[in-house]
């Protein structure tokens, strides 16, 4: 696809100012057009007014402090009226691991009064299958007057944190409507801004193509992770036997974990096993193969510690290196090194944490890499930062 011609869509309202709604309210203020983002964390619109962002994104934050000086990008904590509502909120599963929609809901609700005639609504806060459907017939109920008037469409955002701002614009978006109208506009909106191909579908295709994508890659993960914890228990090195294994010509296995966090792969396969329990076997294996791969990984660590206590008569301090759920991100959602750390703090309370992508106080314990590995006795890397490569004593270091 041609890059995209800038030119302006009428004020976009973006409601959700996170990990996905900030950097695509900046992105589209960087194009020309003037964007509104709402958030209901009156502090956090706060910052984001003085331009200031605490996301740790590259090239984010300086994005986000041209767009709010040259006015193109506003914040607020509610909607005005507008010609495009982006929908980016947090959806979260709930104890038993059904979807918790209030988040996007409530941000439907707020803009129900606003609507009116060619509006179009675009929801990209990961949802379950039949949601744009649901949310449509919600608004024409309470707004019967705008039935067959206005446009609403699913496209997901299939972004990887630390280049996000790129992937906005280059990956390649599936965009379905509740009818091929709805359709149309979105992928007309979208063509403002991106560069890789849209692909037309319907919602729910393109609703059940996000929860797809992240349940295969967990599938794969749980394979990785579950062929680390057989060699273990065969006595055979694992990355050894990987990497001859994806000698063979179609065999390319993952590399293992210590499970899997972030707010994708982590959630998503959930919303597919709570809808349909009876069609999703493989997804809940593979979703407590990883579960189980971060306990195993406690284990581990604890009868290392224990080999040490036994061998020095003494209990250690101890610093665990990286909470992040991926490298070189400070994204903490469904982290299994914070699990990691969490357990291993009740242990030993005076656990030191090291974590550079994240500030000083956000988290308990934390402290420069420097003061670690001289307080330490025993340094755990749980993520491979880059920062963290030939900085770690083999003295220290607890191998996993």
């Amino acid at each position: 696809m041609e890059q995209a011609e800038k030119g302006s869509f009428g004020q976009t309202v973006i409601l959700g100012l996170g990990y996905i709604g900030l950097p695509a309210a900046a992105l589209l203020s960087d194009a020309g057009m003037q964007v509104l983002g709402v958030d209901i964390n009156s502090e956090l619109v706060e910052q984001l007014s003085k331009g200031e962002v605490s996301i740790d994104e590259p090239s984010l934050a300086e994005m986000v402090a041209k767009s709010i000086a040259s006015g193109k990008l506003k914040v607020d904590t509610t909607p005005s009226e507008a010609d495009v509502y982006v929908i980016a909120v947090p959806t979260p599963h709930q104890a038993d691991y059904t979807p918790d929609m209030q988040f996007v809901e409530s941000a439907v609700q707020s803009i129900v009064p606003l609507l009116k005639e060619d509006n179009l609504i675009i929801i990209e806060s990961t949802s379950p299958v039949g949601t744009t459907e649901s949310l449509h017939k919600q608004i024409v109920e309470q707004r019967p007057e705008l039935e067959g008037k206005i446009r609403l469409a699913y496209c997901p955002e299939r972004v990887l944190p630390g280049n996000i701002l790129h992937e906005l614009r280059h990956n390649d978006r599936v965009i379905g409507g509740t009818d091929e109208e709805s359709t149309q506009a979105a992928m007309d909106f979208y063509k403002r801004f991106t560069i890789g191909d849209l692909h037309a579908t319907n919602a729910a295709t393109a609703e059940m193509c996000k929860l797809a994508e992240n349940a295969y890659r967990d599938v794969n993960i749980a394979y990785a992770n579950e062929l680390s914890m057989l060699a273990d228990a065969a006595g055979i090195n694992a990355q050894e036997l990987i990497s001859l294994t994806n000698r063979h010509p179609r065999v390319n296995i993952l590399q293992p974990g210590i499970g899997v966090g972030g707010h994708c792969i982590a959630v998503d396969p959930w919303f597919l096993i709570a809808a349909w329990p009876e069609q999703t076997h493989l997804m809940r294996a593979a979703r407590q193969v990883n579960k189980e791969k971060t306990r195993y990984t406690i284990r581990e660590i604890m009868r290392g510690i224990q080999g040490w206590s036994e061998e020095k008569d003494r209990k250690p301090r101890i610093a665990v290196l990286g909470l992040s759920y991926k490298p070189n991100v400070g994204d903490l959602r469904e982290s299994p090194a914070v699990e990691i750390a969490e357990h291993l703090r009740s242990y030993f309370p005076e656990l030191i944490c090291v974590e550079p992508h994240i500030s000083l106080g956000s988290y308990k314990g934390l402290m420069p890499m420097d003061e670690a590995i001289a307080q330490a006795d025993i340094l755990i890397p749980l993520v491979q930062h880059e920062c963290f490569q030939g900085k770690i004593p083999e003295d220290k270091l607890l191998k996993l």
